[in-house]
Order: structure tokens, then C-alpha cells, then sequence
């Protein structure tokens, strides 16, 4: 019996020492293993920083390029030379996407008005297809009026040039006057024109007229003074506009002047 209860000390003594060689083979693995979960982690800490340094280093070396390299160059206007005066800016029939004709180019290029352009090697002139003074004034001169709104050549010519030409025939007052309240409505149109070109066409068109029509021209005269004052502001208008203005006042009388006063106080009458 006491060999059986030895035997069994040196059995139970086999299996603990057994037993507690494998706990230490298992912490010694669980060991290794969180060693090696911990390396794997460090290392891929250390990659991903790695790479956002890399970004970051890229991102600082690729700074934007100069202004002067990626801006396009300027654009020069170019600047008008003395012979552009020879030259006017003319129509071209041939245009593809030329815009639409206005009412006076449609009249002109129909032969609504009986009168051509005639180039001359110093300056042009106009030629009547039968002699002005046989003309009617209804509707040409209102037409003609309408014509000086216009930018292009030949219109401009045209328009400008036949608007004196007709008034200086004679009897043009008795055919222009019966046309004052449709004729003003044009000029007016004129004078408000944004274009500096057209304004001043309207301008010595107003001065023809008031010339032919004389007092006749005092009752419409209040239309047509709103754009004279706005002009008259500005430096490049105001000597033409003064003048314009005595001139009104010339031909129109003592009634002009009170209707020049009430519309333009700072106005100094030519009798002053």
C-alpha cells in the first residue's frame, strides 16, 4: 500500500510539472504573439505617418506658379491714327452676321432717298436725283432726321448732309414748319444719343433748323433742352452747347430766352 500511495506522489508530481511547463509554453506564445501584434502595430503607426509626411512634403513642394506665367499677356489696344478720320467705319454688305438694317438704311438702300454719295478725292458730296427745291419734305427730312442716329457710313454722310442741303432750298421754312412736332421727337432722340458723334450731328441739325424756322421752333423748344443741360455739364460739350444755346436764342427771340432760363437757370443770354 505505501508503494501504490508513492507511486501515486510521483504521478501527481509528473502531471504538475507537465502541466505548469505547458502554462509557461502558452504565456511564453501569448508573449510572442502580442510582441509581434505590437511591432506590426508600431510599424504600420510608423507607416502611416511616414506617408503623411511624404503628402505634406509634396504639397509644400508644389507651390503655385507666378502670376506672369499663368496670367495671359495684356491686350494693347491699338491707338487711333490721324488717317482713321479719312476712313470712316463703313458698312460691309458682305458680312455674315452683319445685324439687321435700321429703318433709314432699309429706306436708303431701297432708293427711298433720292440722293447718292459721290466720293471725291478731297472730300464728299452728295447728288441729288432731281433738284432739292422739288422735293417734298414729307417724309424725307423726317427721315433724314431719323438717318443721323446712325454709326455707319454712308448713312451718316448721307443723313447729316441731306438734312442742310434740304433746308437750305428755298420756301423750306413754309415746308418745314407744319413738321416741327415730328421732327422734334427725332432730334430729341439725337441729342439723348450715348454716342458723342451723334449727338453733336443733332446738335448742328437743331442749329439748321432753329436758322430756317425762327420762332417757330420756341414752343417745342422744352423737349429738346434736357439733353442740352446734361451735355452742358460736361466739359467736352459744354462750349458747343452754349453756343448752341445762343444761337437758339438768336434766332427764336426774347420768348426763346425765358423758355432757355426756365430749363437752364445758369444760362447767360447773349444780350447780357
Amino acid at each position: 500500500m505505501q508503494s501504490d500511495a508513492n507511486q501515486y506522489q510521483f504521478l501527481f508530481v509528473q502531471v504538475s510539472l507537465h502541466t505548469s511547463q505547458g502554462g509557461m509554453q502558452q504565456t511564453k506564445k501569448c508573449e510572442g504573439t502580442c510582441l509581434k501584434n505590437g511591432a506590426s502595430g508600431s510599424s504600420g503607426k510608423r507607416t502611416s505617418s511616414g506617408s503623411q509626411m511624404a503628402e505634406k512634403t509634396v504639397t509644400q513642394k508644389r507651390k503655385p506658379l507666378p502670376t506672369s506665367l499663368t496670367s495671359p499677356d495684356p491686350v494693347i489696344k491699338p491707338q487711333p491714327r490721324p488717317s482713321d478720320r479719312l476712313n470712316p467705319k463703313t458698312i460691309d454688305p458682305f458680312g455674315g452676321q452683319s445685324r439687321a438694317p435700321s429703318a433709314f438704311a432699309a429706306i436708303y438702300s431701297k432708293g427711298g432717298i433720292p440722293c447718292r454719295l459721290v466720293h471725291g478725292s478731297v472730300k464728299h458730296k452728295l447728288q441729288w436725283d432731281c433738284r432739292p427745291e422739288t422735293l417734298q419734305f414729307d417724309p424725307l427730312l423726317i427721315t433724314l432726321a431719323e438717318g443721323l442716329r446712325e454709326t455707319r457710313h454712308p448713312y451718316t454722310f448721307v443723313s447729316k448732309e441731306g438734312f442742310k442741303e434740304l433746308l437750305l432750298v428755298a420756301g423750306a421754312a413754309q415746308k418745314a414748319i407744319p413738321l416741327l412736332p415730328r421732327l422734334v421727337p427725332v432730334l430729341k432722340a439725337a441729342l439723348a444719343h450715348s454716342d458723342g458723334e451723334v449727338f453733336e450731328r443733332g446738335l448742328n441739325a437743331l442749329i439748321q433748323l432753329s436758322a430756317v424756322v425762327g420762332p417757330a421752333l420756341n414752343d417745342h423748344l422744352k423737349h429738346l433742352l434736357s439733353s442740352l443741360s446734361k451735355r452742358q455739364m460736361s466739359k467736352k460739350y459744354k462750349e458747343q452747347t452754349t453756343d448752341a444755346l445762343q444761337k437758339l436764342e438768336q434766332y427764336g427771340g426774347k420768348e426763346s430766352l425765358t423758355v432757355i432760363k426756365a430749363k437752364i437757370p445758369t444760362y447767360c443770354s447773349i444780350s447780357s
